[in-house]
C-alpha cells in the first residue's frame, strides 16, 4: 500500500465533492455538471479505500462494480448499494446528451450521498490511519 497515493485519491475525491458544492452556489446551476462531480468523487472514495488495501482499481467508472469490490474486503459496504445505484447514473452518460433529467432534489441527494460515503466509517478511517 502507498500511503501518499490513498492521500492523493481522497484529495482528489474532496476537489471534486467541493467542486459541487461550489457548482451548486452558482447563480446557474448545472444540474448534470454537479451530479457527475458527485459520482467523479464516490469514485474516488472508494478506490482510495481499494489502494489502501493493496487493491489496484479497475480502470471503471461503475461505482456498483467498484462498491462490490470494497464490499468484498468489507460488508459494511452493502450498505451503500442504493447509494452507489442512484450515483452511477450520473458516472459518465450523463456528460452525453439526453441521457436523464436531473432535478435540484437530484443534486441535493447526490451531494448527501457523497458525503456519506466521505463519513462512511472505514472511508474515514483511512484519513486518521494515514
Amino acid at each position: 500500500m502507498n500511503n501518499e497515493e490513498v492521500m492523493e485519491w481522497l484529495a482528489i475525491a474532496d476537489s471534486d465533492l467541493d467542486s459541487a458544492k461550489i457548482l451548486n452556489e452558482a447563480v446557474r446551476r448545472h444540474f448534470e455538471v454537479i451530479c457527475y462531480h458527485c459520482a467523479q468523487a464516490a469514485e474516488k472514495y472508494l478506490k482510495a479505500f481499494l489502494i489502501y488495501h493493496d487493491i489496484l482499481p479497475e480502470k471503471t467508472h461503475d461505482l456498483i462494480k467498484i462498491n462490490k469490490y470494497c464490499a468484498g474486503i468489507d460488508n459494511a459496504f452493502q450498505s451503500l448499494k442504493t447509494i452507489c445505484d442512484f450515483l452511477n447514473r450520473f458516472a459518465n452518460d450523463i456528460r452525453y446528451p439526453n441521457k436523464y433529467e436531473v432535478t435540484d432534489s437530484d443534486v441535493n441527494f447526490a451531494i448527501d450521498a457523497v458525503e456519506k460515503i466521505r463519513n462512511f466509517k472505514p472511508v474515514a478511517d483511512l484519513r486518521n490511519i494515514l
